[in-house]
C-alpha cells in the first residue's frame, strides 16, 4: 500500500487501483492449485495461460481496456480456438498478469515499490492505453512512478531491482533510466539540514544522533551495491555526470567488488572512504521538474525514513554462488567505470582486480587497460599483490611477465613525467587525468619500485621453473640510478643460485652481471666473500671493491672532519634492517662473519697509526736532510769553467815570457792542457 507520506499533491491515493466501473461483478479472485477463477456466478469464456498458471477470465472485461487481448482474439484464424490464449512472454509473468487482470475486473490492487515495474510493463504489454478507456492502467502506473518512486530513495532502488528480470521492456519505458538519474540526483545532494536515516544504522540506535553526527559520505553504498552490475554501472555513470568528487565514485567501486567478487575484503572499502573528508558532497542544480519535484518531495518529508538499508527478496551477498561468466562481466563492468583519476581506487585493489581479471580471462584490451592503470601506481603496490599465479600454459608459478608489463608502464609514465612535469599523461588515447589530482614528480618512486622488484626477485628466484633470461631482464629493468644499494639484487641472486645448483660457470657470470659490487653494504660484502655459490671473478670483485672503499675512507677521512662526505653511503642504515629482510643463507654464518669484521676494524685502526707515525718519521728526516745540504756545492761545469780560466791564463804568460832552453822539456807538459781543452770544447 502506498503509505500517506508518499501520497501526490492533488489528494488523491495512486496506491490502490480499481477501474472506475467493470462489466462483470465480482468479489475477487481464488487460486485453486495451479489456475485462478473469478469469484462471480458468471462462467468464464476466455483461458489465459502463462506459463504452469491458468486464469479463467471472462473476456468483455479484458477486451475493454486490453488492445492486445483484442487483436488476439479478432484477427486470429477461424480454425484456431479464440477462448484459449497463450501470454508465455508477458513481462512481469504470471503475478504481474494476476494485477492487470484485478484492475480490469475493478478489484482493489495495491501498488508497491516492488510490483509497479512489472505491472508497468505489462500494462504497455497488454496495450492498455487511453484509448480504450481513461484512467486505464498505463496512465495510472505511470503516474506512481513519476510522483511516488522518483520521489523516494527506497522506491527508486527497490523498482531499479525489480527491473532486473524486465528487460529489455523496463530499459524501453525509461524505467531504468528514470530510476537512475532520481538514485544520481539524491546520492549527489548535501545531506545537511534534512532529518534522515542512512543506510546502516537503524532509527533506535542510541549511538547515533541525526542532530549531532554527520552522514558520512559513504551512506549510499550499501543501498547501491545491491543492484545488477548492469543497472549499477548506469546509478554510477549518472552519479559522475553529476560532478560527485571521483574518490567517492572509486570508493563505491571498491564496496561493490568487496560484495560481489572474491578475494576482495573490507579493507579495500575503508583503505579507500578513509581519504575522503566529511562533507564532500557535489551540490548539483537541475532545470528540470521531474528534478524540481523530487527535490520538494525531499525536502518536505518525501524521504522521511527512507534512507535505510535496503535487503531485497533474493539478494545474496553471497561472490562464490555467482557463475563465472557473471563474475566476468562484473569485472568487465568495474573497469570500464573506474574513474581516470589517478588517485580514484588503491593501488592494491587494481591488482587484485588484475588478478581476477586473468583468472576469469577478461577482454585483453580491458587487461591492458588496467595493467595501465596499475602500472601508473607501481610504488604503492605491496609484495604479496604482486605475487600473482601464473594461469594458462605457463611453466613458472608466477606471472613474471605481467610484472614486467607493469615495469614498462611505469617507466613510461615515469618518462613522460619527466619530459612534461606540468601536464598529466592519461592511461589511454581517450582519457586524460586532471593535473591537480595527480602525484606529481616523485623522485623517491623509483627507489621503492626498486625495492619491490628485488623482493619480488628474491620471491621468484625459489621457483626452478624461472629461467636465467626471465630473472635477467626483469632486474636489469630499471635504470642504475633507481637502487643506490644494490643488497635486495644480491639476495635475489643468492637466492636464484640455491635453487639451481646446475648452473653452469658462464651462467653463474651472466646472472651475477645485473649486480654492481661497488653498491653492496659492509654486511653484504662479507656474506659474498664467504659464499660459495657465487664465481670466483665475482668474489675478487667484491674484496677489491670493499679494499678500494677502504682507502677512500682512509683518504677521506680529513674531509669527514672538515664537514666533508663520505663517497659512499649504503641504503641499509643498519645491521639489524638488513638482517630482518635477508633469507636464511644471510644469516648462515653470521657469527665467524662478525668476529673477522671486529679483527679487520681491529687492524685497520693500527694500520692507520702505524702509517701516520711512518709520515711523522719522514718529515723528520726531510727537515734534517734539507739542514745538511744547505752549504752549496758548485756544479761539474762551474768547476770546469774555474780550470779552463785558469790554463788560460797561465797559458798567456807562457806565450809572453823567453823561450829557454829549460822550457823545452816542458813540451809534453804543456800539450797535455791542450788536448784537454779541446776535448772540452
Amino acid at each position: 500500500m502506498w503509505d500517506s507520506e508518499m501520497e501526490s499533491g492533488g489528494g488523491q491515493d495512486f496506491g490502490v487501483l480499481s477501474a472506475t466501473k467493470s462489466g462483470v461483478r465480482t468479489d475477487g479472485f481464488e487460486q485453486r492449485g495451479q489456475s485462478w477463477y473469478v469469484a462471480t456466478d458468471i462462467p468464464s469464456d476466455l483461458l489465459v495461460q502463462i506459463g504452469d498458471i491458468s486464469f479463467h477470465l471472462h473476456k468483455y472485461p479484458l477486451l475493454s481496456r486490453s488492445g492486445k487481448i483484442n487483436r488476439v482474439i479478432y484477427e486470429s484464424p477461424r480454425e484456431v480456438e479464440s477462448n484459449r490464449i497463450n501470454l508465455d512472454d508477458l513481462p512481469g509473468g504470471a503475478e504481474a498478469f494476476e494485477l492487470a487482470a484485478k484492475f480490469c475486473y475493478g478489484v482493489a490492487v495495491d501498488l508497491t515499490a516492488t510490483n509497479i515495474s512489472g505491472l508497468r510493463c505489462a500494462a504497455e504489454y497488454l496495450e492498455m492505453t487511453e484509448d480504450l478507456e481513461e484512467g486505464n492502467l498505463i496512465f495510472k502506473t505511470e503516474a506512481f512512478l513519476s510522483y511516488v518512486v522518483l520521489s523516494s530513495w527506497r522506491d527508486s532502488i527497490l523498482v531499479l531491482k525489480s527491473c532486473e528480470k524486465l528487460s529489455p521492456w523496463a530499459e524501453n519505458l525509461q524505467i531504468v533510466r528514470r530510476c537512475s538519474e532520481s538514485i544520481a540526483w539524491k546520492a549527489c545532494s548535501n545531506p545537511k539540514g534534512i532529518r534522515w536515516q542512512y543506510t546502516g544504522r537503524s532509527v533506535s540506535s542510541p549511538g547515533w544522533n541525526e542532530a549531532s553526527s554527520p552522514v558520512p559520505p559513504d551512506w549510499w553504498f550499501e543501498d547501491v551495491s545491491i543492484l545488477r552490475i548492469d543497472h549499477f554501472v548506469r546509478v554510477i555513470t549518472a552519479i559522475k555526470v553529476k560532478g560527485m568528487r571521483h574518490e567517492l565514485l572509486g570508493a563505491a567501486v571498491v564496496h561493490y567488488a568487496t560484495k560481489w567478487l572474491p578475494g576482495f575484503t573490507s579493507r579495500e572499502t575503508a583503505a579507500a572512504v578513509a581519504p575522503l573528508e566529511e562533507g564532500s558532497y557535489s551540490s548539483t542544480s537541475s532545470s528540470s521538474s521531474a528534478a524540481a519535484a523530487a527535490a520538494a518531495a525531499a525536502a518536505g518529508g518525501g524521504w522521511k525514513g527512507g534512507l535505510h538499508m535496503i535487503v531485497a527478496g533474493g539478494v545474496k551477498d553471497d561472490a562464490h554462488a555467482l557463475q563465472a561468466k557473471e563474475q566476468r562481466m562484473i569485472v568487465e563492468s568495474l573497469i570500464s567505470i573506474i574513474p581516470p583519476h589517478r588517485d580514484s581506487v588503491p593501488c592494491g585493489f587494481l591488482l587484485r582486480l588484475l588478478r581476477t581479471a586473468n583468472m576469469l580471462k577478461v577482454a585483453p584490451a580491458l587487461v591492458t587497460e588496467l595493467e595501465k592503470r596499475v602500472g601508473m601506481r607501481l610504488e604503492h603496490a605491496t609484495l604479496s599483490d604482486l605475487l600473482m599465479p601464473a594461469y594458462g600454459m605457463s611453466e613458472t608459478m608466477y606471472d613474471v611477465d605481467l610484472v614486467q608489463r607493469l615495469l614498462e608502464h611505469f617507466l613510461v609514465q615515469e618518462q613522460s613525467e619527466d619530459c612534461s612535469p606540468g601536464r598529466r599523461q592519461s592511461f589511454s588515447d581517450t582519457k586524460m587525468y586532471d593535473g591537480a589530482a595527480g602525484r606529481g614528480a616523485n623522485p623517491n618512486a623509483k627507489m621503492r619500485v626498486a625495492r619491490l622488484v628485488d623482493g619480488y626477485l628474491t620471491e621468484v628466484s625459489r621457483d626452478r621453473n624461472l629461467s636465467l633470461t626471465k630473472f635477467q631482464v626483469l632486474a636489469e629493468a630499471l635504470p642504475e640510478s633507481a637502487r643506490s644499494c644494490d643488497d635486495g639484487l644480491y639476495r635475489a641472486i643468492d637466492s636464484y643460485l640455491k635453487a639451481h645448483p646446475t648452473l653452469t660457470e658462464h651462467e653463474r657470470k651472466r646472472l651475477c652481471r645485473v649486480m654492481d659490487c661497488q653498491k653492496l653494504s659492509i654486511d653484504a660484502c662479507m656474506h659474498a666473500a664467504q659464499n660459495e655459490r657465487l664465481p670466483l671473478r665475482v668474489v675478487v670483485q667484491v674484496l677489491f671493491s670493499e679494499q678500494v672503499k677502504i682507502s677512500n675512507a682512509i683518504a677521506g677521512s680529513s674531509l669527514k672532519e672538515g664537514g666533508g662526505e663520505a663517497q659512499y653511503q649504503p641504503l641499509i642504515p643498519n645491521r639489524k634492517t638488513l638482517l630482518e629482510g635477508t633469507p636464511q643463507s644471510f644469516q648462515e654464518g653470521w657469527a665467524a662473519a662478525k668476529k673477522d669484521i671486529n679483527t679487520l676494524k681491529f687492524e685497520l685502526d693500527s694500520v692507520k697509526a702505524k702509517y701516520l707515525e711512518l709520515q711523522n718519521d719522514m718529515e723528520t728526516l726531510q727537515r734534517q736532510f734539507d739542514k745538511l745540504a744547505k752549504p752549496k756545492q758548485a756544479s761539474p761545469w762551474t768547476a770546469g769553467w774555474k780550470k779552463l780560466s785558469k790554463l788560460a791564463k797561465a797559458h798567456e804568460q807562457n806565450d809572453v815570457s823567453p823561450r829557454t832552453p829549460a822550457a823545452a822539456g816542458d813540451v809534453p807538459k804543456k800539450m797535455a792542457p791542450r788536448r784537454w781543452r779541446n776535448s772540452i770544447s
